[in-house]
Parts: structure tokens; C-alpha cells; sequence
């Protein structure tokens, strides 16, 4: 077993302690102003160069120009990049130039030599691409829709430079959704954005839509480069449903139309009941030029469900003919009333003349 010896550190004096803060302090100090002075020479002395367009945003497989200028008196200036770089000129204006940029990730610096140092400018590139194909469709569904039913709309974006994309869903010409990618890769991707829906019957025929949009500043191309996808049409299956259940119709206007026709899809079909009706009738609007008084039962019928509506025949004319008579009647009673007033009266103005 070994055994481990104790070493005796002394403690240090005060003086040997105020001796070791100082060191610390002045090398602190020194450093805090050296770095000051640093940071000053930095600032005051940018480099003298000025881009022209200070930043640029280029379609892909297009061209680029950027000018560099200087107003200073220097030992050289160029540009270094991948392609089109321009070798070192005492010019003091020097245009970086590429014909059918392809590269994705790219960087380009103008650089100048003055007072026995080098500094550069980079500038900064932004490359686009518009979509291959932008396309709508209903995920995992074919076929018409059924009213109150959920689904997924997808759209599919094909072979785009994510940077800047915005996708906007439209329903008719409304604007009902808007994604946005925050992706930071450089190189084209395909990409979905999806949009959920409850089907209503009013959406029949409905047409959506969804376009691709590239919002690339002030620098960018105006309007900005969209790709919008053909419409999708939807359409909705929905069961017959009266607005009104019942409709009171007199007789005392000639014609007697019921009218049970009520919108569907798909379309509905027709029975009729009712005790007045000697035979099976099917279409949606009847006609009669004179229908006994009673009720006559419409029920509108399709694959969803289907709606009954009642009509309801009042004798309009035996009315009127009943408020006639009754007029007549009151006449009579009242001439009959006024004649044997008007007897009365005689009788006793001639028992007066007699007296």
C-alpha cells in the first residue's frame, strides 16, 4: 500500500497578495485597451468600395452583373468567385459578370490592396427557381363529396427553391388559407401544403385553387414569380330539404299549381298522397283547374334522405258564395226592417188625422 505524502503549502503573505492582484489588474487593463484601440482602427477605416446593385437576386440559369467601383487611389482590385471572376486591376471600376448562372450556393467579394492592407465587400446573392408544376387534389378521396363530410385538399409543388415561398389557397376568387416556408435550403425540393374543408351544400360546384408565390423583396422581380395550379371543382351530394313544410292555397283563383320542386343532389324524385287523388302522380309540379279541398302530401326523395311538404286546399269559392248569401240575407232583413217602420209610421199618422 502506498502512502501518499502531505505537501504544506504555506499561505501567502499580504504583500505577495497585493503584488499578485496588481499584475492581474494592469494585464486586464492593458488588454481591455489594447482592443479599444483595435476596435477603433476597425471602425474608422472601411473598406473604400461600393457595390452596384449593393445585393441581387437572380432567376436560376439566368445573368448577373454586379459593378464595384472605389474612390480611392490602390494597389489593385478584383473579384474572387467560383465563376466569372475578374482579375486584379488598378481600374477603379470593375464588373463581376456571369452569363446562365447554375450554382445554387454561391459567394462573390470584390477585394482592393490600399495602404499596404487588403479588405473586400461580399455581395449578397439570392437564386431563385419557379416551379416545375404546381397541382390540386383531394387526399385519399375520389368521387363526389357529402355534405357535412371533412376533407384534405393537397397541394403539390414541384422542383422549387424554397426560399421565399408563400403558398396561397383560393376558393372561387377568395383567398381562404396561406402557408408559408421557412426553410433555408438553397437547392430545389418538392413540397406540399395542405388545406382542410367541411363539404356544404352551397359548395357544389365549387372550383379551389392554390398558386405558388416567390416573395423576394424589394430586389426581386414585380410582381412577384407565381405558379398557379388548374382548379379543382368540387362537387357536393346532398339530401332534398324544404325551406317551408307547409303552404296554404285557395281555390278562388283559378288554376290550382303545387309546386314541390326542392334542390338535391342528386336530383330527387317525387311521390304524392293524398285522399283526393285518384292516381299515382310522380312529377314535382301539379296542375288542376279544380281540386277538391284537403291536404296533399309532396315527399322529395334521393340516396341521402328526403323532405315532405303539405299543401293544404282551402274551398276559396264555396266562401265566397257562403259571404254573398249571407250579404243577401242581411239586405233582405234590413228592407223588410225599413218597410215595417215605414208601415207603422202611415197607421199612426192616420189615426192622428182622424182624431
Amino acid at each position: 500500500m502506498q502512502t501518499r505524502a502531505l505537501v504544506y503549502t504555506a499561505p501567502l503573505g499580504i504583500k505577495e497578495r497585493r503584488r499578485q492582484t496588481f499584475k492581474v489588474t494592469l494585464c486586464r487593463l492593458c488588454s481591455f485597451l489594447y482592443f479599444s484601440w483595435v476596435s477603433q482602427v476597425e471602425a474608422g477605416d472601411a473598406c473604400p468600395l461600393k457595390l452596384k446593385p449593393p445585393s441581387v437576386v437572380v432567376e436560376y440559369g439566368s445573368n448577373v452583373s454586379v459593378d464595384c467601383s472605389t474612390d480611392v487611389t490602390h494597389d489593385g482590385m478584383g473579384w474572387e468567385a467560383p465563376v466569372g471572376p475578374v482579375s486584379m486591376t488598378t481600374d477603379k471600376l470593375i464588373t463581376w459578370r456571369v452569363s446562365n448562372l447554375r450554382l445554387w450556393d454561391i459567394q462573390s467579394q470584390c477585394y482592393i490592396n490600399y495602404n499596404r492592407k487588403q479588405c473586400s465587400t461580399f455581395v449578397p446573392i439570392t437564386i431563385y427557381k419557379t416551379p416545375d408544376s404546381v397541382s390540386i387534389n383531394t387526399l385519399n378521396h375520389t368521387g363526389p363529396m357529402i355534405e357535412g363530410s371533412w376533407y384534405e385538399l393537397k397541394c403539390d409543388i414541384v422542383n422549387v427553391a424554397l426560399s421565399n415561398l408563400t403558398v396561397k389557397w383560393f376558393k372561387g376568387e377568395t383567398e381562404v388559407y396561406t402557408k408559408t416556408f421557412t426553410d433555408t435550403i438553397k437547392t430545389p425540393v418538392s413540397e406540399t401544403s395542405t388545406h382542410n374543408i367541411t363539404a356544404v351544400r352551397d359548395d357544389d360546384g365549387v372550383q379551389y385553387r392554390c398558386e405558388a408565390e416567390l416573395e423576394l423583396g424589394a430586389d426581386g422581380p414585380q410582381p412577384p414569380p407565381k405558379v398557379t395550379s388548374e382548379p379543382l371543382s368540387i362537387t357536393v351530394h346532398y339530401r332534398p330539404k324544404h325551406e317551408v313544410t307547409i303552404e296554404l292555397i285557395s281555390t278562388n283563383d283559378g288554376d290550382v299549381i303545387l309546386n314541390c320542386i326542392v334542390p338535391a343532389n342528386p336530383p330527387a324524385t317525387y311521390s304524392w298522397y293524398s285522399e283526393h287523388l285518384t292516381e299515382t302522380r310522380n312529377s314535382p309540379v301539379l296542375t288542376f283547374s279544380t281540386l277538391t279541398p284537403g291536404n296533399y302530401t309532396c315527399t322529395a326523395t334521393n340516396p341521402l334522405g328526403k323532405s315532405s311538404k303539405v299543401f293544404t286546399i282551402t274551398g276559396g269559392r264555396t266562401t265566397f258564395w257562403a259571404i254573398l248569401i249571407f250579404g243577401l240575407m242581411i239586405l233582405v232583413i234590413w228592407f223588410t226592417s225599413c218597410a215595417a217602420y215605414r208601415m207603422c209610421n202611415l197607421t199612426q199618422n192616420s189615426v192622428y188625422l182622424a182624431t
